[in-house]
């Protein structure tokens, strides 16, 4: 590395460390959470109103939630678009997707899916603090799982939308095979067939399609 560049690193260092210890003098608070202890929390001096006026926009998290098959990652994606193409910042987590990388330790059981809601709601919850409108698409079908996110948001930046859509359309629609797997025993634990699946009573929007016909019916 070039010795100028080395000196301008330096400097950025030092402007950081000044500026901190000047601007900084809160004692920080130690506190016990979870199965961590003696942990402190760092407050920074650009915080969410600061994001907000840069980005032009408040944060908030879009939850969708219905059974697999019901249309929520494509409401979610066209939302998003829609958004963008408005001039507003998003970003979509989709469960499936999230299985890939931050949750791709966790099974489908009952404790890893209420592990694997936490911290979808948790990292919904730093991008709304981030002035992001972050979509949430994930079946999540504990309705104790989605009101423990909704209450780490206030109630105007958390907006819970439900894609209430019959399992009879759902099943027909089996856009990844999963419901003829999970009715063959190939998959267990499937929401819908034998998992339940727990409505919300209280979400802000509720999308149907109530007439439908089947195939042969």
């Amino acid at each position: 590395m070039a010795k100028s560049k080395w000196k301008d690193i330096k400097a950025i260092w030092f402007y950081c460390y000044i500026w901190s210890m000047e601007n900084l003098r809160e004692k920080p608070v130690m506190s016990n959470i979870g199965k961590s202890t003696n942990i402190l929390w760092h407050d920074c001096p650009i915080g969410q109103t600061e994001r907000q006026k840069l980005l032009g926009q408040k944060g908030c998290v879009i939850w969708i939630t219905g059974l697999s098959g019901s249309g929520k990652s494509t409401v979610a994606c066209a939302l998003s678009r829609e958004l963008h193409y408005r001039g507003h910042h998003t970003y979509v987590l989709d469960g499936d997707n999230l299985r890939h990388g931050l949750n791709r330790d966790l099974s489908f059981k009952a404790e890893d899916r209420t592990e694997n809601i936490r911290r979808v709601g948790e990292v919904a919850k730093l991008f709304a603090d981030a002035g992001t409108i972050c979509i949430a698409s994930l079946i999540s079908p504990y309705r104790r799982d989605r009101d423990a996110c909704r209450a780490l948001l206030p109630d105007s930046r958390f907006i819970e939308v439900f894609m209430d859509l019959p399992l009879e359309l759902c099943e027909a629609r089996d856009p990844k095979g999963l419901y003829k797997l999970a009715r063959t025993g190939k998959i267990k634990g499937f929401t819908g067939v034998d998992d339940p699946y727990e409505s919300p009573e209280n979400c802000r929007y509720v999308i149907k399609k109530r007439n439908f016909k089947l195939k042969g019916k």
